[in-house]
This record gives C-alpha cells, sequence and structure tokens, in this order.
C-alpha cells in the first residue's frame, strides 16, 4: 500500500540527481509505486493510471533516466514516420530505410501523423510499446515529452530532411537545398533568363525557405532584381504548382522560366502551361526539385535538382542502428547530402 511507502517531495532528489544517474527502484520509491509499475512506465504498457504515468515520466525526465541496453529487449523493427505518406517522394524514401533494415534483419513500420509536422502523444506511446530498434522521423520532430519519452527507452531517433531546426542534441540527415535553389536558378539565369518566378513549398518547413533562399542568392549574384511578385507559396503537392502557375503565367509581364519547389509542383506547372497554350520549353523553361522518377518520364523530360533521397534515407537509417549500438548517447549529429542539377529538355533559351 502506499501508505507504508509514501512519496517524498519531488525536491528531495534534486542535488542526487546532479551527481549520479537514479536507479529504477529509487525512481519508484520517489514516485510512491513499486518498480514493476515503473517498468510498465517504461514498456508503454497500457495498465497504469494516468496520474501515476504522468508522475513516473517526470521523475525520469528530471533524472535523465535511460534504460541500459541490456535491458531493452527490442523488437526487429525500424520506426519511420512521415508527416504525409502519399507521394513518389515517400517511397524513394522507404526504399532507402529498406535497403538498410534488409541487411540488418529488419522490418520497417510505416506511420503517418496526419499532416502533423509534431506526432502526438498517442503515437510516442505506440512506438514506447513496440520497442523497436529505432526511430527515423521524416519532415517531422519531436517535443520535448516525446523526446524524453524515447531517450529513457534507450530508443533512438533521428530526424529525415526537418521540418525546422531540430536542435543541436537531436541527429539529423538533410540536403544541400540553399545549394540546390541557387544551382537551378543559375542554370536559368545562364541560359538567358532574367525575369524567373519561384513556386516554394510550405513556408514553415526549412528545406522549402532555404531552397527560395538560393534562388534569392542566384538573382542578387547575377545582379537581377528580386521580385516579390513572382515568388509563390505552394504546398510541395501537384495541384498548388497548378494554381501558382496559372496565376504567374496570367500575369501581364509573366515570367519566362520558373523554379518550382518540388517535382510535383513542376508538373502542375507544367499543366497550367498547357491550358494556357504556352510551351515547355519553347515559351516557359521549368526546374523542379528532388529527380523524381517521374522527371525522366514527362513530356518533355524535366530539369531538375536531384536530392539524394534514398541515399539520405540509408544514412538516417545507419545512423539510428548506430546510435542504438552505442553504449552512450552521443552529441547531435547533423549531416547534409549534396544536391546536384540534372539538365534535360524543359529548360532553354527565353522567347526571342
Amino acid at each position: 500500500m502506499t501508505s507504508a511507502n509514501p512519496a517524498r517531495p519531488l525536491g528531495t532528489g534534486t542535488a542526487r540527481r546532479s551527481t549520479q544517474t537514479a536507479t529504477l527502484a529509487e525512481i519508484a520509491r520517489e514516485a510512491g509505486v513499486s518498480a514493476p509499475t515503473v517498468s510498465k512506465v517504461l514498456n508503454g504498457r497500457a495498465d497504469v493510471a494516468p496520474a501515476t504515468r504522468t508522475r513516473v515520466e517526470g521523475l525520469l525526465r528530471e533524472y535523465g533516466y535511460r534504460r541500459r541496453r541490456a535491458e531493452s529487449s527490442r523488437s526487429p523493427l525500424i520506426d519511420l514516420v512521415f508527416h504525409e505518406l502519399e507521394s513518389a517522394w515517400a517511397m524513394e524514401v522507404i526504399r532507402g530505410v529498406e535497403n538498410v533494415a534488409r541487411d540488418e534483419g529488419l522490418s520497417v513500420v510505416l506511420s503517418e501523423s496526419a499532416g502533423r509536422l509534431t506526432p502526438g502523444r498517442t503515437w510516442a506511446d505506440q512506438v514506447a510499446a513496440r520497442r523497436p530498434h529505432g526511430v527515423i522521423l521524416v519532415l517531422s520532430g519531436l517535443d520535448a515529452s516525446g523526446q524524453a519519452l524515447l531517450t529513457s527507452r534507450a530508443i533512438p531517433f533521428v530526424v529525415l530532411d526537418p521540418a525546422g531546426d531540430p536542435g543541436d542534441d537531436v541527429p539529423s540527415i538533410g540536403a544541400t537545398n540553399w545549394q540546390g535553389g541557387l544551382a537551378a536558378t543559375r542554370h536559368l539565369v545562364e541560359l538567358g533568363h532574367t525575369r524567373i518566378g519561384a513556386i516554394s513549398g510550405p513556408t514553415r518547413m526549412m528545406c522549402s525557405r532555404a531552397r527560395v533562399d538560393g534562388y534569392r542568392a542566384a538573382l542578387e549574384t547575377a545582379g537581377l532584381p528580386v521580385d516579390p511578385a513572382l515568388i509563390l507559396p505552394g504546398n510541395f503537392h501537384h495541384d498548388s504548382g497548378y494554381r501558382a502557375g496559372l496565376e504567374l503565367l496570367r500575369s501581364p509581364d509573366r515570367p519566362t522560366a520558373v523554379f518550382a519547389g518540388n517535382d510535383l509542383q513542376a508538373l502542375g506547372l507544367y499543366e497550367a502551361a498547357r491550358e494556357l497554350g504556352l510551351r515547355v520549353p519553347e515559351d516557359l523553361s521549368v526546374v523542379g526539385f528532388d529527380d523524381l522518377p517521374v522527371a525522366r518520364w514527362v513530356g518533355p523530360p524535366l530539369t531538375t535538382v536531384r536530392q539524394p533521397l534514398t541515399e539520405m534515407a540509408e544514412a538516417a537509417a545507419r545512423l539510428v542502428l548506430e546510435l542504438g549500438r552505442r553504449a552512450q548517447p552521443a552529441a547531435g549529429t547533423r549531416m547534409e547530402l549534396a544536391t546536384s542539377l540534372v539538365v534535360r529538355s524543359s529548360t532553354g533559351a527565353p522567347p526571342v
């Protein structure tokens, strides 16, 4: 009974926390519960009262408690979570993670956070219960409670292509988005274009902002003005490329070239140009970003910036498994893989 083992005030362990790591038994005593109850919380079991779970997890965070590797019986899984799972872009990422998982004898669990860039607590509880070898979050991140939950259970995680700044202590894999935007726009400038539009991705995403910043830098370096009216926001989907394309191409002083924030938006721009009777590249040059397989198949084949999605996913999978093998947690690792311009038939000199 709890009356025979009363909970200590939370402040009594403060000095000890600064000098040593608590054991599971010490956390149980301070929470006023049994060690098996703390173990249930660690293992994501549902049969714990919400108030008790909250109290125990607060102490786990305060102590910075991490399960020893020997305590953790891991499932042969890698958790891969997307904020949206509905495009060829996602398939390239899945392929990369599965390449590594297959070699390691692991399976991949896919989940979607329903468009949220930070998965909810229910998702984190489910992951804790599965006890995978690691978690890869694509274009997503974790809030402080989610990070603490996975860390306390010795479940490593890596953010792939982070939407925002993941923080210095969060391992992440990305691409040279700014360089890609620079290369795409510089290519159009070198072809002779002086009025170049841009269709960005979501402004809340770091990769999208970096690509547009590279676009701006290329124009400024060439001595060309950056016209805000030529930069329209999108959402990385075909429909936003189509809508933004119509707006750009219907303007009285329309651009002769457009840098689209990704290949899907570039394909939407193709559709808008066809609807308005414009030819690519004779009347309009188009550059995309990603180099998805469809970029080679469309007519005309799309000039685009290759983002090494499969290689990025492979690097994220190798990193999360390496973090799981280390006896001690490592400081955040940030890696960017190089982008490269792939010139095809959708770009040419501006119309005379």
